[in-house]
């Protein structure tokens, strides 16, 4: 599933691969293609078979946007009220939705339908923009990918700290250091995860992260829907109340971030795409695909969001399972807390693999001849006789350095709301917004100054400055639970 298609992201990195790929588009050894020492185009570029259609697209979409943002959209609504947290989640949705089909159509070059395909988003970049701007998404889309496995480890923390108090009562949650123990020990678990050979290969665990997310989705969902039928809480139409003026514009902003990291897929939709049958066109199930996918999210998103806000109103928390700490049945909050855990495990590797595979190139096309970077070591398992695990000493301690920054820099900032807002205003304008825009203004030749230009480019500006927006409330709001001057 996802596996699938973001660690053919890998494949195409490799130097040697990519040295091969110049020779088959050149042309130009027709000795080496005749004595087979050249693979054909076809054989070259036909990396896998493309079956997918509009369901298992919309399956893929499914899965990417269902995560760990859910948890905070009952607080996003507490925070905007009934009205603003209905507009937004339904405009996030619309703007997420449009822009996306923009994207779509960027899939093949220059004709959206009789075109080049470009499998992944950066060469769909590259396909219709500069060198520059290809440079920056590269750094964006790296930046965002990184930023999330923050976002995950934290969510990952508040589960396990959860289910240690679940399962030993008050044994772990006297201890303030809990959640730096816990993330620790999340991060020990991912860089054994990161080791193993084909990870990518492994669509059992895909599987295994888009079940566990509806799991815990829909339980939070069933128990706020149970605790507001028993409580009665109406809320109020403009959000929490009993706030600052200051503190009511950071929380909503926040609340905006959230929401936008809770729709945020841009990053994988090409790579979805790709996965498509050629006929009909794949723009067009594309389409229809990001149609039912989104218009499915955003339904339960409206639900999450009342649902949490109407059972604790102005006490919604941040992350909405860890208000049902006493709650009863306690085993189904356990649960749902453990359903987390799984699927973060699968998901922070998802995430990770497109990291490992440009660092570990570069290294591989920065030092070629070095046995550190392409000496492989194979050891046989000795329960499985067919068994055998291969590394590098290079990606052990490559893919070891990266998962260890990660969870220090998690330990420094574990700040739920904060960090998932700042993640949403960071990735939705560039990645969701802008190129989207900016491809689709070159593959359809938009003359500048046209309404359709017009409408755009204003679209863009409003996302950019919303993004803008977030990311200082978002900043400010770490500041102040760092205790750092602002």
């Amino acid at each position: 599933m996802l596996f699938g298609f973001l660690a053919r992201r890998r494949n195409r990195l490799s130097p040697a691969r990519d040295q091969k790929q110049k020779k088959i588009d050149d042309m130009a050894d027709i000795e080496g293609i005749e004595a087979g020492e050249v693979l054909l185009p076809k054989q070259e570029t036909e990396e896998h078979e493309r079956k997918g259609t509009v369901w298992t697209a919309a399956a893929h979409i499914l899965t990417a946007v269902f995560g760990s943002g859910v948890l905070a959209l009952p607080w996003s609504v507490a925070q905007l009220g009934w009205i603003a947290g209905a507009l937004a989640l339904i405009g996030f949705s619309c703007i997420t939705y449009y822009t996306s089909t923009l994207l779509a159509d960027t899939y093949r070059a220059p004709d959206p339908v009789t075109g080049s395909r470009n499998p992944t988003y950066t060469e769909a970049v590259r396909a219709y923009l500069s060198p520059r701007k290809v440079n920056i998404c590269g750094v964006v889309q790296y930046v965002n990918l990184w930023g999330t496995l923050v976002g995950y480890t934290i969510t990952a923390a508040i589960s396990m700290k959860a289910i240690n108090h679940w399962l030993y009562q008050d044994g772990y949650e006297s201890k303030g250091d809990v959640s730096s123990t816990v993330m620790l020990q999340f991060g020990i678990v991912q860089l054994i995860l990161s080791q193993l050979p084909s990870l990518e290969k492994i669509t059992w665990l895909s599987v295994m992260s888009a079940i566990m997310s509806f799991a815990y989705s829909f339980i939070g969902l069933g128990l706020s829907v149970a605790k507001w039928i028993v409580n009665g809480h109406i809320g109020f139409l403009v959000g929490k109340s009993a706030l600052s003026p200051g503190e009511k514009t950071w929380n909503s902003l926040q609340a905006l971030g959230n929401i936008a990291f809770a729709y945020t897929f841009a990053e994988v939709l090409i790579e979805i795409q790709d996965t498509l049958r050629p006929s009909p066109p794949e723009n067009m199930t594309m389409k229809k695909a990001t149609f039912y996918g989104m218009g499915g999210t955003t339904i339960f998103y409206l639900a999450m969001g009342f649902a949490g806000y109407g059972a604790f109103g102005n006490n919604t928390p941040g992350n909405i399972l860890s208000a049902f700490g006493c709650f009863r049945p306690s085993w189904l909050v356990g649960i749902a807390n453990i359903c987390i855990v799984l699927h973060l495990l699968g998901a922070y590797q998802i995430y990770a693999q497109p990291i490992f595979a440009v660092i570990e190139s570069r290294v591989a096309a920065r030092w070629p001849e070095v046995n550190f970077v392409n000496w492989m070591y194979t050891i046989n398992v000795p329960v499985f006789k067919q068994v055998s695990i291969s590394f590098s000493l290079s990606k052990l301690v490559l893919r070891s350095i990266i998962i260890l920054i990660t969870t220090l820099v998690t330990m420094m900032v574990p700040f739920f709301n904060a960090v998932l807002g700042l993640l949403g205003a960071i990735s939705f304008w560039p990645m969701t917004v802008y190129f989207p825009i900016s491809m689709h203004i070159a593959q359809k030749k938009i003359s500048r100054g046209t309404p359709k230009w017009l409408f755009l480019q204003s679209l863009s500006i409003f996302c950019l400055v919303t993004s803008l927006a977030v990311t200082v409330g978002s900043a400010v709001d770490i500041a102040s639970s760092l205790k750092l001057p602002e």
